[in-house]
């Protein structure tokens, strides 16, 4: 059977890679620091292939059909998608994907209640491009993308998205292959991309929920950080946390720990990252 031997949440905010010299220098140390930190820690997990669950920027699907959830089963990816190229300054990468276990994923999360989206044509922006060229700058370990709806109402509620956390870890943990496998969410923190407060960053707001999460109560996370507030904290980006939801269902009980937090006003996003300890 399959194992999960990582899961971890992080931002993937395009700053970081595409004008991180806009940020003071102190800042773009930590930052990189943190990343690393996380690379690291990634690395000594050994993951034969890594699932991702993060935003689709409504770069896949049309706005009045976007899933909840789509499973990307190619056996190969590559980005960054043609329109960003300039503004992530990410260089053309390939990365293998997983169709096995990708399929594997769809099929068993529909015997659990969730029926997927799945494609073999899915692009990525920032939200895979950015965490993979920091994480995984040798493109080496394959990828089974999850692009989740975070923008389109109705929303995923977070009790959802928490539930699907759980059905994914059991659906890989379900998968008869001997492999090591990571989970990894990006998107968020506090940020609001062309909105009121797209110059600023909700640093209380971030600084609350890594707290929250380092509680390792997910009941109470659900309880307290509703869609509503995240809009709050930031119009159109800080709901992207919604995928930091699915890693904690796939954890379960138990904290997280924050491996740095940056709050970030030149890359207009609160940066940071967490990583939950995988339970036996």
């Amino acid at each position: 059977m399959a194992e999960i031997v990582s899961i971890l949440a992080l931002s993937h905010a395009p700053g970081v890679t595409g004008w991180l010299d806009k940020a003071p220098k102190a800042e773009q140390e930590a930052m990189l620091a943190g990343y690393a930190a996380l690379a690291r820690r990634l690395r000594a997990a050994r993951p034969d292939v890594i699932v991702g669950v993060a935003n689709d920027h409504l770069l896949n699907f049309p706005m009045e059909s976007v899933p909840d959830w789509c499973v990307g089963t190619a056996d190969r990816w590559r980005g960054p998608a043609a329109w960003f190229k300039d503004w992530l300054n990410v260089a053309d990468y390939e990365v293998a994907g997983h169709r096995a276990l990708a399929r594997h994923i769809v099929r068993d999360s529909a015997r659990r209640g969730f029926n997927l989206a799945f494609s073999e044509t899915l692009q990525f922006d920032d939200n895979f491009s950015v965490p993979l060229k920091l994480l995984t700058p040798g493109y080496n370990v394959p990828l089974v993308p999850i692009h989740m709806n975070c923008v389109m109402p109705p929303l995923p509620e977070p009790e959802r998205c928490y539930a699907f956390g759980r059905c994914l870890a059991d659906a890989v943990r379900a998968w008869p292959v001997a492999r090591r496998v990571a989970i990894m969410a990006t998107g968020g923190l506090s940020h609001d991309p062309g909105g009121p407060k797209y110059f600023a960053v909700d640093e209380r707001f971030d600084r609350w929920f890594l707290e929250l999460l380092a509680e390792g109560n997910p009941a109470q996370v659900l309880r307290e950080v509703t869609i509503d507030r995240m809009i709050a904290a930031g119009d159109g980006g800080t709901v992207e946390l919604l995928a930091w939801f699915v890693a904690m269902g796939a954890a379960g009980a138990g904290p997280a720990e924050t491996v740095f937090y940056v709050p970030s006003v030149p890359l207009r996003c609160g940066m940071g990252g967490v990583t939950w300890k995988v339970a036996a």
